[in-house]
């Protein structure tokens, strides 16, 4: 279904302006110019005038901030001359926004005050409007203006992680909390991540309705789940984010940590694109997820700490085995790490670019 065709109403202006890109035919499997590039958390540690920007501001507030969003976001497109920008935020901010006492640590993650664990705190849970997220609005309108034909992906947690962070209270190692609940309660489990995946739900709308022309939902943890629990305990509420967007004509990348012995389930849970990490080649991940889906990935961020030489060899690997994939969008297969050469990333994009080039 195209954007045009959406039951939901018609293309955005920026919408429209960035559907020819090489990102957005690659996410539709279209034959692309050259393979497109970006990066998750592309801006980041990696770049000093995020550094500057952020300094002194905690990350919860500078995701509320419509100026710093915008300037952050950009950032990235600015120096390395990506494909896309991601537009900046964390996957707490829809759970802030509601009212859960949370906040993200440094050094630590998010830390939720109060875990949810019984039926009662469910209630806690409660929908997400616009009006709870205005700055999200505010922003992208912001962003749309400055991006010109450079389109911007929204972003969301996926609620197996959102739950995972509510259950334990913050990060975890093994998941404890989650699993328990998981396994001892499934009808209370399934009920949180259903109510997560309308938060979520009503997130993603709100970037795609204000011009996001493309939404990832990141799963940070589910690669801690065997295929069979995330099938029965996860997938269905996945699957309920995706649906709840679909209309809207956009492509939908799944993404997720660890994940390769869920790249099918991943894919059948109703994402256009599956983000690969650099566990699995893209070649084999390809046989995994099967037809129909483009592949995002894969290089290893640690390889950026390494020579120039070794970065583009790494790099050719990736492109050799997505050879003849339906479509591909380069990315790490994770998150910039804080390297202390920021064009890194620049001299990558320019690689892959040349490289690919038809």
């Amino acid at each position: 279904m195209s954007a045009n065709d959406s039951p939901q109403g018609q293309q955005t202006k920026q919408q429209s302006r960035t559907y020819d890109s090489a990102f957005l035919k690659a996410c539709r499997r279209e034959p692309v110019p050259h393979t497109p590039v970006w990066f998750m958390r592309q801006a980041g540690r990696s770049l000093p005038e995020y550094l500057k920007v952020r300094e002194g501001v905690p990350m919860l507030e500078s995701c509320m901030r419509p100026e710093l969003v915008t300037e952050i976001t950009l950032q990235p497109v600015r120096r390395h001359g990506v494909d896309a920008a991601i537009y900046f935020s964390d996957i707490v901010v829809p759970l802030k926004a509601i009212g859960i006492d949370l906040d993200i640590k440094p050094g630590v993650g998010p830390v939720v005050a109060d875990p949810i664990r019984t039926r009662a705190d469910l209630a806690r849970l409660r929908d997400l409007t616009p009006e709870d997220v205005h700055y999200v609005t505010e922003a992208i309108g912001m962003l749309t203006g400055e991006l010109g034909d450079t389109p911007l992906i929204g972003f969301a947690g996926a609620p197996f992680t959102l739950a995972s962070y509510l259950v334990e209270g913050g990060p975890s190692r093994n998941h404890e909390h989650t699993k328990a609940l998981m396994y001892g309660d499934p009808q209370l489990w399934a009920d949180l991540l259903d109510r997560l995946a309308e938060i979520t739900s009503a997130f993603l709308k709100v970037q795609i309705e204000a011009g996001a022309s493309a939404v990832q939902l990141f799963d940070s943890w589910v690669g801690a789940l065997a295929p069979a629990d995330y099938r029965r305990s996860v997938m269905p509420a996945s699957v309920k984010v995706f649906d709840a967007v679909a209309g809207y004509g956009v492509p939908r990348i799944h993404f997720g940590v660890g994940t390769g012995e869920l790249l099918g389930l991943m894919g059948e849970a109703g994402a256009d694109v599956v983000g690969v990490d650099w566990r699995v080649p893209l070649d084999e991940a390809v046989r995994r997820v099967g037809p129909g889906k483009a592949l995002q990935g894969n290089l290893d961020p640690a390889v950026l700490f390494s020579s120039r030489e070794a970065v583009e060899a790494k790099t050719d690997e990736v492109l050799a085995a997505a050879k003849g994939l339906e479509g591909h969008v380069f990315n790490l297969g994770h998150g910039v790490l804080p390297t202390t050469d920021p064009d890194a990333l620049t001299r990558l994009v320019e690689y892959v670019h040349t490289h690919t080039a038809v």
